[in-house]
């Protein structure tokens, strides 16, 4: 892969971890999982109006992680789960970590839990 191509594939993985990091984008996200909505359908849930709604869409757009569709003054919105892929997939490489450490806390407790403790001060 090329120190460019590598790049831009690091660009879009911050792109996407950037965009997962708020929880009104993630909330859209998993409405965007039922099924295509309208802006309006999306911004319901939420406090806010319309123009902050749509700012959490573009950076869901930027991402790849959602598309519209235009009819006019109609937006339809659609998830792309694809760069979720991506994601998963950065994260998977870590699960090895994760699971060795957890093994080792259990040794750790169930070894622990064995010694009589004295009283605390």
């Amino acid at each position: 892969m090329s120190r460019s191509s590598a790049a831009a594939k690091d660009d879009r993985l911050d792109a996407v971890f950037s965009a997962l990091g708020d929880p009104t984008r993630r909330g859209i996200l998993s409405r965007l999982a039922t099924g295509p909505a309208s802006v309006s359908e999306l911004a319901e849930p939420f406090a806010m109006t319309l123009p902050a709604v749509s700012k959490h869409l573009r950076v869901l757009e930027r991402a790849g992680l959602m598309r519209r569709e235009r009819d006019g003054w109609y937006h339809r919105c659609h998830l792309e789960a694809g760069p979720l892929e991506s994601a998963a997939s950065f994260l998977a490489r870590y699960q090895p970590f994760w699971e060795r450490t957890l093994d080792e806390l259990a040794r750790y407790v169930e070894s622990s839990s064995g010694r009589k403790r004295g009283p605390r001060r």
